[in-house]
């Protein structure tokens, strides 16, 4: 498996990854697949430049999952979210989602960030249990989901170590 951080070039890389996460699992996104199917090269190219951006590849290069971080409006300057982690259905429990949220963390800390961050939904388990596991705490922060205010999330962080400039292997 080979993470490596995206560019603009990989316009096309990003969103098939993030077509295939929305069929996947429309009920973890903020977003859906109507609204994202629709979108032109213009806005996925803009998307990459302007949202750090990694996709895990197996050893064909068929890209297995994905992840993004972004400095969310409202949040402290010293924290960077995380957003759109995926991992394809049979990748899942091998490795992959701990090997994106660690480059991430990486990222994070050398662009200046104390922490990382990040929303998820109540009734989301497996996805709760991997971000505990993966050093995230529950803040007790919580909102309903914007685009089902019936559901609530809750905001996870985590403390990242100051470390090298992530390289994305």
């Amino acid at each position: 498996m080979q993470i490596r951080r995206v560019d603009e070039d990989d316009w096309p890389l990003v969103q098939e990854v993030r077509l295939r996460a929305l069929r996947d699992a429309p009920q973890a996104f903020g977003s859906t697949i109507a609204r994202e199917s629709g979108f032109k090269e213009s806005h996925w190219r803009m998307r990459v430049r302007s949202t750090p951006t990694w996709v895990a590849l197996d050893d064909a290069g068929t890209p297995q999952g994905m992840v993004s971080l972004v400095l969310e409006p409202g949040s402290p300057a010293d924290d960077r979210h995380v957003v759109a982690l995926w991992v394809a259905p049979d990748r899942r429990r091998r490795g992959t989602a701990w090997a994106l949220l660690d480059v991430v963390a990486r990222a994070a800390a050398a662009d200046g960030a104390r922490t990382v961050s990040l929303w998820v939904v109540d009734d989301n388990a497996a996805a709760i249990d991997l971000y505990v596991r993966a050093g995230f705490q529950r803040t007790g922060e919580r909102q309903p989901l914007p685009r089902d205010p019936d559901r609530t999330e809750e905001r996870y962080v985590r403390t990242v170590a100051e470390t090298p400039q992530a390289t994305g292997t």
